[in-house]
């Protein structure tokens, strides 16, 4: 599938099959969009006709090089096909997990999908040791012969239990040790309690660390003040500072939600970058009426910030100041392989979140609805229930009709199954909101790529 579109005034090809992205001139374009419009097939005379009636000779140069680029399989690719029993040849099998180290923050952000941190229930929980040594041992077992197992402590604040997270870190190397997996661990934090001796045991242990901070002062103050209503931006800052120049060249994340209440969060992204040189930046999902949901009306703002933020990081590219944005980050050679792009996050198949009480979910954002648990660790042998399973088992790119007929449907991998219940009550229901950023979204990608390897050809 082609999609053609522009993009800071230049004009793109992007072949969803094949992978191959072209920059074009005005006159390629227009041949490419009359092949596109004949279904991917050469015009006939008459339309040929036209081109070199509106374009001249150079229209007849281009139909020949895009007949060349089709032979070859750069455009109009057809596309691959998968069946269940090759995206999953010997079944589903956990192998990354979420695991509240506590329902409980010191922080009160206004759209925490956690409900400030105990996840609707009106308690506030600790995981203990034990429970997470038995959640470590599910993981284990459940994921069969896979290798490379993660684990993302979070919570709440998991810092609040830093005893724990101590704990079931050592647990974890001990346990690698003794099994021959490799168990990849990632922790989130607000950041408002790290200090020198919890930077240093993050970055000795931890492959990952994402961090929690909104941009500018006064958009990260509004959505995320702490217990007694104050903001919170220059705690966080400060320490985040003290992180990255710790961190070195680990990964780690500058995470932010972009909410109606800063549609320019392009300039939010600058903000962060200023901070440290990885960041992410994701829309809030929301209730209607909340006064922070991002609206269809909103869409035209967020693709113009979109559109600003992939230029002013060329600019800062060039000026030898780049740093990563998340959504901007894409591998057109050596990307996620065929069958991870029709499967996505793998929620309730490949992935699951574990509570302080045990309670197996989906994911971190099903975490409290009753009619989505899965199971307990406390339950020996674990058992997961099937029909939960089930529901998420076919939220396969093939399976989806809408997405099937997307040109974006690889990146997004059919998109988030909690967004989608979120926003539809169906785990299999179309954001179309979220679909519409995603595309724009990959559109500065694919421009950003195309601008690269065009400085690299100068």
């Amino acid at each position: 599938m082609i999609h053609l579109f522009q993009f800071q005034g230049d004009f793109l090809a992007y072949d969803s099959e094949s992978q191959a992205l072209h920059l074009l001139d005005e006159i390629a374009w227009s041949v490419l969009a009359a092949y596109q419009e004949n279904g991917g097939h050469r015009p006939d005379a008459a339309g040929l006709d036209r081109l070199a009636r509106r374009h001249g000779p150079e229209a007849a140069e281009c139909a020949a090089e895009i007949d060349q680029l089709i032979q070859d399989g750069d455009l109009f690719a057809p596309p691959e096909q998968a069946t269940l029993a090759q995206l999953y040849p010997d079944g589903a099998r956990i192998k990354s997990m979420c695991l509240h180290l506590c329902h409980d923050c010191n922080m009160r952000c206004t759209y925490c999908f956690a409900g400030t941190g105990d996840f609707g229930t009106g308690h506030r929980t600790m995981l203990d040791e034990s429970t997470g040594r038995k959640a470590i041992e599910f993981l284990l077992e459940a994921s069969g012969d896979r290798h490379n197992l993660d684990i993302d402590f979070f919570g709440g604040e998991p810092l609040l239990n830093w005893p724990v997270v101590v704990a079931l870190t050592r647990y974890c190397e001990q346990r690698s040790r003794e099994t021959g997996k490799s168990l990849r661990l990632t922790i989130t934090t607000n950041a408002t309690l790290l200090d020198d001796e919890k930077i240093a045991f993050i970055n000795e242990h931890f492959k990952n660390c994402v961090l929690s901070i909104d941009g500018r002062p006064e958009v990260h103050d509004r959505m995320r003040p702490d217990a007694g209503g104050h903001g919170t931006y220059d705690r966080v800052a400060r320490h985040i500072r003290s992180f990255v120049a710790a961190r070195g060249d680990r990964e780690y994340y500058l995470r932010a939600t972009f909410t109606r209440h800063n549609l320019d969060f392009d300039q939010d992204v600058l903000h962060l970058a200023g901070l440290g040189s990885q960041v992410s930046v994701e829309p809030v999902v929301a209730p209607a009426g909340s006064g922070y949901e991002i609206r269809p009306e909103d869409l035209p703002a967020i693709e113009a910030a979109y559109e600003r933020l992939a230029a002013a990081m060329l600019d800062a590219e060039e000026r030898g100041e780049g740093f990563n944005f998340f959504h901007y980050m894409i591998d057109l050679s050596e990307g996620p392989c065929f069958f991870k792009r029709l499967k996505g996050c793998g929620v309730g198949t490949e992935y699951c979140a574990v509570t302080p009480e045990g309670d197996i979910y989906p994911c971190h954002q099903f975490v409290g609805i009753e009619s989505f648990k899965m199971g307990s660790v406390h339950e020996q042998p674990v058992r997961l229930d099937p029909a939960v399973q089930a529901q998420f088992a076919h939220l396969l790119v093939p399976d989806k009709p809408a997405c099937n007929d997307c040109w974006a449907r690889y990146f997004c991998s059919g998109g988030c199954a909690a967004n989608a219940w979120f926003a539809t009550g169906r785990v299999d229901g179309l954001y179309e909101t979220g679909c519409r950023m995603e595309r724009k979204r990959l559109e500065g990608a694919l421009w950003l790529e195309a601008r690269r390897k065009l400085r690299q050809a100068d």
